[in-house]
């Protein structure tokens, strides 16, 4: 260093001086600047302030030697500090014994009655069915072989992994390790759905001087391994895919973090495991002896924030890397971690169980205290009052009690998953089976609750893209009788299955609705409205008319002025009149696209001045015309120039016209 720091020196022009006052803020100041690198750059510039940045915590033998270059902490920001922030998530471990688990035909058996405890009988029926062909994987004396399949039994029964909105990532302890497990992953449903991301690439130079004799050498094997991988992925000859390897990571990866339920679990060595940031990944599988700085940047893959359905990141250790196996351990702050000070990294692991069990009394109890407002006796309707609209009558009731629904939903989707990562394990979490029973009935109810909510209140067309996940979850623990009736709700909301079906639409309510006429009544009238607000802007005359009959209607059922069918009847009536205007009919011929009937509808019914202005904007109009000012003001003055007698209207036509999509 003394060599390198005199060379320095006496290559610096005689007279060099560093200029201005200088502050030099180093990143990952812990690894680059303890040696020559630090020395030169104080010789460079000795009158600089030099602050240092670290994204992990200093370990022990590092921070004496930090302190004594950069000086004393400016700030720290620990990890319990940015969970409590939301700036990242909570991690959950659970170190697993696979040897011990399964180790004859009788112990796997009663592991798999013991894994599959908190299923519903349709679900553990499916897993039933391929248990035949899980058996004899794990039959195996291959360790490796018992660690996919109880990755592949979390990719069937844990929320993310068999929802597919969250993946996994495996360490494996060598790239000859990791050909093997991705070898076995490659003969189940994972096929084409996993990678390996190493440092290694195939080149025939590696094998040439490699003798296969009585079977490939561990070079062979990768070798053939990754040909063969790369030669899927490509759909492409070996000989040409093996040359793409670099391509084929980054697309892997691409993967990985864009599509989850396409590329559901990366096998890794030593890559990815420091600066991949892939928000989808939840579970963290690791099979490799790893410590303190490595063991800290590779847990915290899966700490990245990805929706409201990952409350949590785990961590699942096969090497019970803090030998947590021989006894109770609550605090994952020694063994693999011991390079670091304790307050360094408290809180950064916690017992998967334990605290499962506590987001589950959480959960519970802020389900209850949301619904307690809720007055008895707590029927569907009366959760529909409370939450949608005590009045269908007022047209602003729903939207109000928005705020209410969007809580309530997040609180039954969060007991449903706290209670699923623990439906399994219930007795190791301290629960009876009595009490288990109870729990399991009280989030079946709250989700029927936030079902018929959902649907009464018309959110659902909203938030079908969450459902299916929902649903898995519900098939798998807590029911899987009503999954054909909600599903009907996939793609299509309650009023367009009332035009397409008719009545019989009626059918596909939940049990709760369909059995209380007042229920029912309220569900089908929040609905229209809810179409009615949302397709205002486009036709507000239309709608407005549509409004008023829908009022009327509501006015007689309160007076009873209808019988329950017949006001049904007019409700679909009413229903395929606010999905469809064309189908109100009374329109000229000349009408006959949605822009033209709106200009219409709008314009006292006059059909030449419709027809003029609705030529003008077609004519006008320029791509990605909304939004841009230049282009607006020509489609107004065309506007304008048809207008004739509405000319004083013009501003409130142009807002309409730019309400029309085919415009």
């Amino acid at each position: 260093e003394e060599d390198f720091a005199r060379d320095l020196q006496q290559n610096l022009p005689g007279d060099f001086q560093a200029q201005g006052e200088l502050f030099v803020f180093v990143d990952e100041c812990h690894r680059t600047q303890s040696g020559e690198l630090h020395e030169a750059m104080k010789i460079i510039l000795p009158n600089a302030m030099f602050i240092g940045f670290t994204g992990t915590p200093l370990l022990k033998a590092d921070k004496q030697k930090s302190i004594e270059i950069f000086g004393p902490y400016i700030h720290t920001y620990k990890y319990d500090e940015a969970v409590r922030d939301g700036a990242v998530l909570d991690l959950r471990y659970e170190a697993r014994d696979i040897d011990q688990e399964i180790t004859s035909r009788e112990r796997i058996d009663r592991w798999f009655e013991v894994k599959t405890s908190g299923l519903t009988d349709v679900a553990r029926a499916q897993l039933k069915r391929r248990w035949g062909t899980m058996r004899k994987v794990l039959s195996s004396r291959d360790r490796l072989g018992k660690i996919v399949d109880d990755i592949l039994f979390d990719m069937e029964t844990r929320d993310r992994l068999m929802s597919h909105r969250g993946n996994a990532m495996l360490v494996s302890s060598s790239i000859y390790q990791a050909c093997k497990l991705y070898e076995m992953f490659s003969e189940t449903e994972l096929a084409g759905k996993c990678a390996i991301v190493t440092s290694y690439s195939p080149s025939s130079g590696d094998i040439r001087t490699e003798e296969t004799g009585a079977g490939l050498t561990e070079k062979l094997y990768k070798y053939e391994v990754y040909r063969r991988m790369l030669a899927d992925f490509f759909d492409a000859p070996e000989d040409a895919a093996m040359t793409r390897a670099e391509e084929f990571e980054q697309k892997v990866k691409q993967k990985f973090v864009n599509e989850p339920g396409q590329m559901r679990l990366l096998i890794v060595v030593d890559k990815l495991l420091t600066g991949f940031d892939a928000p989808p990944a939840t579970y963290l599988y690791i099979d490799k002896e790893m410590r303190n700085h490595g063991l800290f940047q590779a847990i915290c893959r899966v700490n990245r924030l990805d929706g409201e359905d990952k409350e949590y990141g785990y961590i699942i250790d096969y090497k019970d890397l803090f030998n947590s196996l021989e006894g109770a351990v609550s605090d994952y702050t020694g063994e693999a971690l011991d390079g670091y000070d304790k307050e360094d990294v408290a809180a950064l692991l916690k017992n998967r169980l334990e605290m499962g069990r506590e987001r589950l009394e959480e959960t519970r109890e802020a389900v209850r205290a949301l619904c307690e407002p809720v007055p008895q006796p707590r029927n569907t309707v009366d959760y529909i009052h409370y939450f949608c609209a005590g009045d269908t009558a007022d047209k602003d009731a729903v939207k109000e009690n928005e705020r209410k629904r969007v809580a309530l939903y997040r609180a039954v989707s969060s007991i449903v998953r706290a209670y699923a990562n623990l439906a399994n394990e219930m007795r190791e979490a301290g629960y009876a089976p009595d009490q288990a029973e109870e729990i399991r009935r009280e989030a079946d109810h709250y989700e029927k609750v936030r079902q018929e909510v959902k649907i009464a209140s018309g959110d659902y067309v909203d938030m079908k893209s969450y459902e299916p996940a929902m649903r898995h979850l519900l098939d798998t623990y807590i029911r899987a009788d009503e999954s054909k009736t909600v599903s009907a709700f996939d793609e299509l909301g309650l009023v367009e299955l009332l035009v397409e079906r008719g009545r019989s639409a009626l059918n596909e309510l939940p049990e709760g609705i369909r059995k209380d006429e007042a229920a029912m009544s309220e569900t089908i009238e929040n609905n229209i409205r809810k179409v009615i607000i949302d397709e205002q802007p486009v036709n507000p005359k239309y709608y407005d008319r549509m409004s008023e009959l829908l009022d009327a209607l509501i006015q007689q059922r309160k007076e009873e002025a209808l019988d329950y069918k017949a006001y049904l009847d007019r409700l679909v009536e009413l229903a395929g009149r606010v999905h469809e205007p064309s189908e109100a009919g009374g329109y000229p011929t000349t009408m006959d696209t949605p822009a033209k009937r709106a200009l219409y509808d709008n314009l006292d019914h006059d059909e030449n001045v419709a027809v003029r202005v609705d030529t003008a904007v077609r004519h006008t109009r320029k791509d990605d015309w909304r939004g841009n000012r230049f282009k607006e003001r020509e489609v107004l003055g065309a506007v304008r120039e048809e207008l004739g007698e509405y000319e004083t209207r013009a501003d409130e036509i142009f807002e309409l016209v730019k309400n029309q999509r085919e415009y």
